[in-house]
């Protein structure tokens, strides 16, 4: 069923070129996805550019983390299922571990300075959103009918709210797109003309669809019924997973809607782990294992460890069970108008969403002032400068440090 799934030696090269990958790969997802294309096609040649091209698109057309989904096939294709679970750990552990330690560090650090970091942090977190949603909004909304699905997404996310409204807004916004790009809508890469060349068979395929829609329905019952943290934990993540179109920066407004996440964590505290996220190499998503840990603030570290570990298998997992699903069937697909309409209608709402969290709780919780304005300012211009953007967040911190003494 899977290609190379049988040698040791690549399974073991795989995982530890992703490893240095996750330890080095600053920038966020379109950095990694640059990072990933001169490592495998054109230092390593594991595949042509063509074919990067395809796969780059079909992880943008599904929901969750794209550069992770595309790690996760290129381990596929190099080295079975064992390379590509391989290339997710590899890649993901390192910015894993640091959000781990930064959430368990979180509870007793204390005083001005360590408030004024915060706040520092948060007025990062302002620019970074409004980076996002401006540069999204350009690639995602570039037409009246897509920036009218924006805006309309955007008010009935901050009139509704929370992951319902969310889902409404997404729904909302594939319809539109079928209903007002059905007739012009293109596929955004080539299709695969050779399914029978993939890595995965189609029953393989299925099987995995099969089990991301069980987990989706089940996960919310098990989770009334057995009341147990882990289990809330593991259902809020992975519904969050399941419905991030748009990348990493979209994530923190899927969790920050989810109860299980909302209701025991502070905004200030989530919105300064997705601030301090954007300072570490590797994927956006690791910041559910900050999250993860949180839930539990008072639990003992191995429990609030074994809390992080939940919340970030689940919330890739849904993402990575429907690329496997989708990635032999990806060539029909691609080729029907109707779908691209209704994925971009889908993105375009994405936009939306994203916007609304940049008023409530980004810009809320993140300009509390004259001083954190200016420091919100000054980040996004030295973004928009193209500066890496952990020395913008350790920047902001320091600012806010400095202010908290002054």
């Amino acid at each position: 069923m899977f290609e190379g799934a049988r040698d040791p030696s690549r399974v073991l090269e795989t995982f530890a070129v992703f490893l240095r990958l996750g330890c080095t790969s600053f920038g966020g997802p379109v950095a990694h996805l640059g990072y990933f294309r001169d490592e495998f096609v054109v230092r390593r040649r594991w595949l042509t550019d063509a074919e990067y091209a395809q796969l780059v698109a079909l992880c943008q057309f599904l929901p969750g983390p794209a550069s992770s989904q595309v790690g996760f096939a290129l381990g596929l294709r190099r080295a079975g299922l064992p390379g590509a679970i391989g290339a997710w750990f590899g890649f993901t552990i390192p910015s894993a571990l640091l959000m781990l330690m930064l959430a368990l560090g979180a509870s007793t650090v204390s005083g001005p300075i360590a408030d004024g970091v915060l706040l520092g942090v948060l007025a990062v977190a302002v620019a970074v959103v409004a980076q996002a949603v401006s540069g999204m909004a350009r690639s995602l909304a570039p037409d009246v009918q897509r920036a009218s699905i924006a805006i309309v997404a955007a008010i009935v996310a901050l009139l509704i709210g929370g992951v319902w409204g969310q889902l409404a807004v997404l729904c909302g916004g594939a319809i539109a797109g079928v209903a007002l790009l059905g007739r012009t809508a293109e596929p955004e890469a080539p299709a695969h003309e050779h399914d029978e060349e993939l890595p995965i068979g189609r029953r393989g395929a299925l099987a995995a669809l099969s089990a991301a829609g069980a987990l989706l329905a089940l996960l919310p019952i098990i989770a009334a019924s057995l009341q147990h943290s882990a289990f809330s934990v593991a259902d809020a993540a992975y519904r969050a997973g399941a419905t991030v179109f748009g990348g990493g920066h979209v994530v923190l407004a899927t969790l920050e809607a989810e109860p299980a996440f909302a209701g025991p964590i502070g905004q200030d505290h989530l919105l300064f782990g997705y601030g301090a996220a954007q300072a570490l190499p590797g994927p956006l998503f690791s910041f559910a294992a900050y999250a993860g840990a949180l839930v539990d603030a008072s639990g003992s570290i191995p429990a609030r460890a074994g809390l992080a570990a939940v919340a970030l298998v689940a919330i890739f997992l849904p993402g990575l069970l429907l690329l496997i699903g989708v990635l032999p069937f990806w060539g029909r697909l691609n080729r029907r108008p109707t779908i691209a309409a209704a994925m971009q209608g889908a993105n375009a709402a994405v936009v939306g969403v994203l916007a609304a969290a940049f008023v409530d709780p980004v810009l809320v919780h993140g300009v509390t002032g004259p001083a954190t304005l200016a420091v919100a300012i000054l980040a996004l211009v030295a973004l928009m400068m193209r500066v890496p953007p952990w020395l913008v967040v350790v920047a902001g911190a320091a600012c806010g440090a400095g202010l908290s003494v002054l």
